[in-house]
């Protein structure tokens, strides 16, 4: 009975809540209340995204340094561990496939020389078998990559390659391939140090790891102070970048595509779009996991045909484009400001956008793993960015390249991110740039791409909201009331993000998902010896199992 209440009121709140937001919308977008909050929150939001990108000079060239703490962090975890980003590649496709879930069932004597054992567990994390987690591997899997395959893939690429040239997909391609370290990483601590109620549901990522994990190695001031930054960071970005931006995007795709220009159509829209997330968000991670992995491969599916389909049509021009993306990965054109560290830079940035690898978020999601081994579920995070960089990401920069061979814009010539038509001296941003590069083989294939990004969308604000809550339990304490509160003021931003165009809050909480690399890379850096531990004991446990098979 008091889960229907609970029901009824959450229902009823909700009425009221999209009501008010339908009468607030439109009368921002009469009164023009939208512009005064933007312009007044404007000099904060830049002021943080230039903090947060503070350069510092190497060789002559102005580096962030957000980047160098990623691209630094995830070549040492590469190296340290052997480059398990390639040699544990096809035990991770199994792990995900579930060859080794037998592990999962009954406890397996383990013997290592170098980890302490009892009975073949490690002491510290016999805690967690009573209660292994919420979520097979391949849902947390698809939950994760629906936090990180989105816009990025589809318009950050274009902006990539129309400020550094062909040779970016290159370095994106790099970065992705490094990034794969980061998140095996940060994602078996994500399972290590994560909390498990009485209920077993499960609260993880990286607040529990920076507070529990420093707190382990006599750090536990210093733990707390990362942790509550983090948590503060993820709540704004999960609000931001990861929601209001999300359904500003799809909403203003829809319209434009299917001429539903309107004073109340974004508001509307964002209504649409709330009720959805708000239908699948309120039945918490296993209900997220069960939409998103259904979504997810059907959303990257449907993107990757479409852009095969137009690769091949044009698979005359395939070597031409690789020959593109690595002579000028080393030797970009003139017109590329910053030559081949400029180059560089941009390939790195907009994977870091991509995949977030080093920021931590996934690692939420990846918490909720049941599983016994941590390190298991670190093997699974691996495959995220090499879905969402090297293969989707690289696959949006050769459409775009192949319809750039007969030079329809120029590589260099870009104004605040858009690219400049040769033939009409127009400007396109990066979605729209794609966009033309899909209708460029069939005419209307930007139809295609604009569900595409909806769903792109729909499944990043999925995933979002279950970082974002996490975050903020971690932050005012776990319970139902709570967990609604955050919800509702999800939602709000859901709907405010289609209806009104504030782009400062947008711009402000973007760049808190890359803030978020700093607290979680220096937990990474004290924590990876555990990680070491834990890979040796979850391999010794497969190699138990085939000897014995």
């Amino acid at each position: 009975m008091r889960n229907k209440d609970l029901k009824r009121t959450l229902i009823k709140r909700l009425k009221i809540t999209l009501l008010l937001l339908t009468q607030f919308a439109v009368f921002s977008s009469a009164q023009g209340l939208d512009e005064r909050i933007n312009d007044g929150i404007m000099p904060a939001a830049l002021w943080w995204e230039s903090f947060v990108f503070t350069e510092i000079s190497l060789g002559g060239f102005s580096i962030p340094i957000v980047l160098i703490v990623l691209v630094g962090g995830a070549l040492f975890f590469t190296l340290y561990f052997g480059f398990v980003n390639v040699r544990r590649f096809w035990t991770a496709i199994n792990v995900v496939r579930g060859k080794y879930d037998d592990l999962e069932k009954v406890p397996t004597r383990v013997e290592t020389d170098t980890v302490p054992t009892v009975d073949g567990d490690i002491p510290d994390t016999i805690k967690d078998e009573g209660h292994q987690g919420e979520v097979n591997h391949f849902q947390a899997l698809a939950t994760a990559v629906s936090g990180t395959v989105g816009l990025g893939n589809i318009a950050m690429v274009a902006v990539a390659i129309s400020i550094g040239g062909p040779g970016a997909t290159f370095w994106m391609i790099v970065a992705g391939l490094l990034g794969m370290s980061s998140k095996f990483v940060e994602c078996t601590l994500g399972v290590k140090y994560r909390d498990i109620d009485k209920n077993g549901r499960v609260y993880g990522g990286p607040m529990y790891y920076l507070s529990r994990g420093l707190k382990e190695r006599g750090m536990a001031g210093l733990g707390r102070v990362l942790a509550v930054a983090f948590a503060l960071m993820c709540v704004g970005a999960s609000f931001g970048g990861g929601n209001a931006f999300q359904s500003n995007q799809a909403a203003a795709q829809i319209i434009e595509r299917f001429g539903l220009e309107g004073s109340s159509s974004g508001t509307l829209l964002g209504i649409l779009f709330a009720i959805l997330v708000g239908i699948v968000i309120i039945g918490g991670i296993k209900r997220i996991a069960k939409v998103t992995e259904k979504v997810v491969p059907i959303m990257a599916v449907t993107y990757v045909v479409s852009a095969l389909i137009i690769i091949f049509s044009k698979f005359s021009f395939v070597d031409d484009a690789f020959q593109l993306i690595f002579s000028e990965a080393f030797t970009p054109r003139a017109t590329i400001t910053g030559g081949f560290i400029g180059v560089m830079i941009q390939g790195f940035r907009r994977a870091a956008f991509s995949n977030e690898a080093g920021a931590g978020s996934a690692a939420i999601a990846h918490s909720a793993v049941n599983t016994r081994y941590p390190a298991s579920e670190g093997l699974v995070g691996l495959l995220e960015p090499f879905i969402d960089t090297v293969l989707i990401c690289t696959m949006t920069a050769l459409v775009i390249i192949i319809f750039n061979m007969d030079g329809i814009f120029t590589y260099g010539d870009v104004m605040d991110n858009q690219a400049m038509l040769v033939a009409t001296g127009e400007r396109v941003g990066g979605v729209n740039l794609t966009s033309m590069a899909f209708d460029s083989v069939l005419p209307g294939f930007s139809y295609l791409l604009a569900i595409a990004v909806v769903l792109f969308a729909f499944s990043t604000m999925l995933s979002w909201s279950y970082y974002g809550l996490q975050a903020w339990s971690y932050l005012f304490g776990r319970g139902k009331w709570t967990d609604l509160t955050y919800k509702l003021i999800f939602l709000v931003f859901t709907v405010l993000g289609a209806a009104v165009t504030l782009d400062a809050v947008i711009k402000f909480s973007d760049a808190m998902i890359l803030a978020l690399v700093f607290p979680n890379m220096i937990g990474l850096f004290f924590l990876f010896p555990k990680v070491r531990d834990e890979l040796k004991r979850y391999l010794h446990a497969i190699k138990s199992q085939l000897s014995s098979s």
